[in-house]
């Protein structure tokens, strides 16, 4: 008995509604789509086809290619049908999963330097997703987008991860210039700056905006120690 599809199963059969794929396809595609939206998808490839299979949503069939066969998956009727009535469903709520804000969360168990560099190792991956979108824009300026008859929807989405990467990139900033000026990782708790950010906070004020953010981490963090 085939276990209920999952949010990853109808990503996939999201993605054959557009055309049979391959397995290697599937892969390929997701990389850059669902990456963005749905990142477990990606690890569920190539079980979520057999699985759709299994509840008679998509059919296999394999093709010879050189040397070798391939196994190609199509939606099915049904398919079609659970795939529409799944959008009209409750969506799941967002989940983050960022492990620089967990190093950040529990930096007191290391240095300032362990923060410092995953923030900079944080910075260097959201600016590699950053280009790419930017990227993949302009290859659509040049007719480049696989399903053109999609183009709203994808310029839409990327609007969202444009926005969301320039902020990402503006708090690494910010956060850098804070963690700069801590004399140490560990039981600094409410400084006056931290009161500061605190308070901007608790009034639903971004301390990223240069109006509210009048004192500076310089003039409120405990000095440091000499070196």
């Amino acid at each position: 008995m085939p276990t209920s599809a999952t949010t990853s199963s109808y990503a996939v059969l999201a993605l054959l509604d557009l055309k049979p794929w391959t397995g290697y396809e599937l892969t390929h595609q997701a990389q850059r789509s669902l990456r963005y939206a749905w990142p477990k998808s990606e690890r569920l490839l190539y079980s979520e086809p057999k699985k759709l299979v299994d509840l008679g949503y998509a059919t296999v069939h394999q093709e010879d290619s050189g040397h070798r066969t391939r196994n190609v998956y199509t939606i099915t009727k049904d398919g079609r049908q659970a795939l529409n009535e799944w959008t009209s469903t409750r969506t799941q709520p967002p989940r983050f999963e960022i492990e620089a804000l967990l190093r950040l969360l529990f930096a007191d168990h290391g240095s300032r330097e362990d923060v410092l560099r995953a923030l900079d190792e944080f910075e260097e991956d959201i600016e590699g997703h950053h280009q790419a979108i930017a990227r993949a824009m302009g290859s659509y300026l040049d007719g480049g987008h696989p399903f053109p008859q999609r183009t709203h929807l994808s310029v839409l989405f990327a609007t969202f991860h444009i926005e969301m990467f320039k902020t990402i990139e503006r708090w690494i900033e910010f956060a850098r210039a804070e963690i700069e000026e801590w004399p140490t990782t560990q039981d600094l708790g409410m400084t006056p700056r931290t009161e500061t950010l605190t308070r901007l906070l608790a009034q639903n004020q971004s301390p990223l905006t240069p109006e509210t953010n009048l004192i500076t981490p310089q003039e409120k963090y405990p000095s440091r120690p000499p070196n």
